[in-house]
């Protein structure tokens, strides 16, 4: 795949954005951050690209209404015209339609704060502490049309303190998730992850395996 452009989608803060980004200009993951397509006008995400000096494109879902696959359709078109490679999600608190996937077929990344497939959806972290598991995490994993479906890449055990609140316990799972996107990025990038079904397997030859499965 060589130095894969990267368009990401976002919708927030941007911490998982800064970090592949920061990581693409270490040189540490070879690829280029070609965009980053943000649905929410004002998202903090926007200005940290924008110090990065990476392109940004604001396409307010607002706009479009319940038509999901219309706004889909102006996000395709941007990252197609930016020469998009890999897509990345990071918080990009919107599902995603048939018709995406289909456009980057095993080429779309998601980064999930639970171990999939438990508790899926958007509060996977308070999800997780009402249940009262004693371990959580984060899985990172190719996007399906289905709701944090797909195949799972990496996943990540984080435990569950006692008095942990979702702040406390999101704080310490984000840790990991910027240390472990970029990683993810960079496995897909060079062509180390073979995807049979549900199943992947990634080729760790000349790379430092962090503590994970």
């Amino acid at each position: 795949m060589g130095r894969a452009k990267v368009g990401v989608l976002a919708s927030g803060r941007g911490t998982n954005f800064q970090a592949i980004a920061d990581a693409a200009g270490r040189d540490e993951v070879p690829v280029e951050m070609a965009v980053l397509v943000c649905n929410v006008p004002v998202a903090a995400v926007l200005d940290r690209a924008k110090a990065l000096g990476v392109p940004t494109v604001v396409i307010d879902h607002t706009t479009f209404g319940k038509d999901r696959e219309a706004w889909e359709r102006a996000a395709v078109k941007v990252l197609k015209e930016h020469g998009v490679d890999l897509v990345v999600f990071a918080g990009f608190m919107r599902l995603v339609t048939p018709y995406f996937v289909s456009q980057f077929p095993n080429r779309i990344l998601n980064i999930h704060p639970s171990l999939l497939p438990a508790f899926a959806g958007a509060h996977g972290i308070r999800d997780a502490l009402a249940h009262g598991v004693k371990v959580s995490g984060l899985t990172i994993h190719f996007v399906d049309a289905s709701l944090d479906g797909g195949p799972i890449l990496l996943q990540k055990a984080v435990p569950v303190m006692d008095g942990d609140t979702e702040e406390t316990m999101a704080a310490r799972t984000l840790e990991w998730e910027n240390r472990l996107y970029p990683l993810a990025v960079r496995l897909v990038a060079e062509g180390r992850v073979t995807i049979e079904g549900r199943h992947t397997t990634i080729d760790w030859r000349g790379i430092e395996k962090p503590p994970i499965p």
